[in-house]
């Protein structure tokens, strides 16, 4: 795995061995990122379910002015800081160790938000529901920011009351769901 695009461009970046993460594939990677490119410059991105972290350090590698990652795992996340130090992104990177939802509420304590959120929770936990409703009700995504879910093609999206599809994006066995605030869409009719 590597980065695409931006400052840490051809960078090889570290994965977790075995078959506890799925790591996003180049291909949707690169998918993603072309249809975000336009949004990346001076966002703040939030990278949820992190695993190897490729992708916020691209994000912050594209121009995110700060990624933060919620990841469990102390492997994925001394994995996140390794690569965070060889992309050279680390000032512009923050790690937290946590269950998602324990971040989440960490994060909202703080006050903090985001342009752009990104999740790969994995696909037969259902954990997905539960973390867009944290997300909407603890006030995490900026009014006009959006949130990308990555899930299975055979596991149907979570209806969340505020959140409209914005985009889906299909492949074979995967989905990139973008989801926005319900009442932008309205305005914007």
């Amino acid at each position: 795995m590597r980065v695409i695009a931006g400052s840490a461009k051809g960078r090889k970046l570290q994965t977790i061995e075995g078959l506890n993460t799925r790591p996003t594939t180049d291909r949707i990677k690169e998918t993603l990122f072309n249809i975000m490119a336009f949004d990346m410059p001076r966002k703040q991105f939030l990278d949820l379910f992190s695993g190897s972290g490729a992708i916020g350090i691209e994000a912050l590698s594209r121009g995110a002015e700060q990624a933060v990652f919620v990841e469990q795992s102390a492997e994925c996340v001394n994995i996140i800081k390794s690569n965070l130090e060889h992309t050279l992104l680390a000032e512009n990177g923050r790690v937290l160790q946590m269950s998602v939802l324990d971040g989440l509420d960490k994060l909202a304590s703080e006050g903090a938000t985001f342009d752009i959120i990104f999740m790969d929770p994995p696909y037969a936990a259902g954990l997905s529901e539960a973390t867009l409703e944290a997300i909407v009700a603890k006030g995490l995504l900026e009014k006009d920011g959006y949130i990308v879910l990555e899930r299975s093609a055979e596991i149907p999206l979570p209806e969340v009351d505020g959140l409209s599809v914005l985009r889906e994006k299909k492949y074979k066995t995967t989905v990139l769901s973008f989801l926005g605030f319900a009442d932008l869409e309205e305005e914007e009719s």
